[in-house]
């Protein structure tokens, strides 16, 4: 299993997307999965709706990072059948700002945001974490991209 868990936007003048053909053939050749965390901003709004960066509200100094993302997804999306890859997008509030409690419950979804009865989409560390871990446990997302939400 390779774990893939940096950010997107360039760094050193090196962009995550240039590295994913070589991760790629690198998998491929050993016959490993290959999974990356990803952001929520290339998370539909809604069905057949925008991408959560592609909104008004999206604020612009995060639109290279969530733009370079959902790059590194859809070149993971046209890569050959003999490659087993899986893409993990948190709920849109996630991270150490908002570190939440662990319930040990989630909800799962595919390309659009998951939010709550209230609009609001969240998830803490823990329970993120449980999901990315159960994946790589017990695969239920092969080439595919799933999100994690309360």
């Amino acid at each position: 299993m390779f774990v893939v868990a940096t950010p997107a936007r360039a760094i050193d003048g090196k962009k995550l997307i240039d590295a994913v053909p070589s991760l790629a053939r690198i998998a491929r050749e050993n016959g490993v999965r290959l999974s990356f965390v990803g952001g929520a901003a290339s998370l539909l709004v809604a069905e057949g709706g925008p991408r959560l960066f592609d909104t008004p509200e999206f604020p612009a100094e995060y639109k290279d990072e969530a733009g370079s993302h959902a790059g590194v997804l859809g070149l993971l999306r046209e890569q050959p059948e003999g490659l087993d890859w899986f893409y993990v997008s948190p709920a849109a509030e996630f991270g150490a700002w908002t570190p939440g409690e662990r319930r040990g419950e989630f909800r799962i979804g595919g390309d659009v945001l998951v939010t709550d009865e209230n609009g609001k989409s969240h998830i803490g560390g823990d329970d993120f974490a449980i999901a990315y871990v159960d994946e790589i446990e017990q695969p239920k997302h092969r080439r595919a991209r799933f999100t994690v939400a309360y």
